[in-house]
């Protein structure tokens, strides 16, 4: 068994997948350690790789100031989510190779990642369309998820402004 098969095995994005398609998973897999504060990734870079939580947290933020207007841009970034281990993130530049939506920054004093870059990632998915079909599915369930918890979020905050 690899190193980070049985990591893998409890993430929900390679759930029901077989030892050795966790195997070819963690094959593929580069650690990366952070300490608190510094910054994995940049919102509007373009680097297209996914990242797995091993140990501590991140947080995800998003910049007001890129979106508004000059004589608006006052505001900090913006803590938007703040995820644990096991959990993942940056799978929207992974499928679309578009800009990131949002930064990500390492909490805790060690924090650990598994770096998934999206080549490996999809000649995988490639070479054993079963693995992928797996893979590819188990993503666009953990998506729908975090649309649905946005959706909610933007309904609470519009319905807490409208109250203003």
């Amino acid at each position: 068994m690899g190193k980070y098969s049985a990591f893998l095995k409890e993430s929900d994005l390679f759930y029901n997948l077989t030892a050795t398609q966790l195997e070819l998973i963690d094959s593929i897999c580069e650690e990366r350690n952070y300490r608190k504060g510094d910054v994995i990734f940049q919102e509007n870079s373009r680097e297209s790789e996914l990242y797995l939580i091993l140990k501590g947290k991140v947080d995800i933020l998003f910049d007001p100031n890129l979106v508004a207007s000059e004589q608006k841009a006052t505001s900090s970034p913006q803590v938007i989510a703040t995820l644990r281990q096991g959990q993942s993130f940056g799978e929207m530049a992974l499928i679309d190779e578009g800009l990131r939506s949002a930064s990500a920054n390492a909490v805790d004093k060690e924090t650990i990642l598994l770096r998934l870059p999206r080549h490996k990632l999809l000649l995988l998915c490639n070479s054993y369309p079963e693995l992928g079909y797996r893979v590819m599915y188990n993503l666009s369930i953990d998506l729908a998820h975090k649309i649905r918890n946005a959706g909610l979020q933007i309904r609470e905050a519009l319905l807490y402004g409208a109250k203003k």
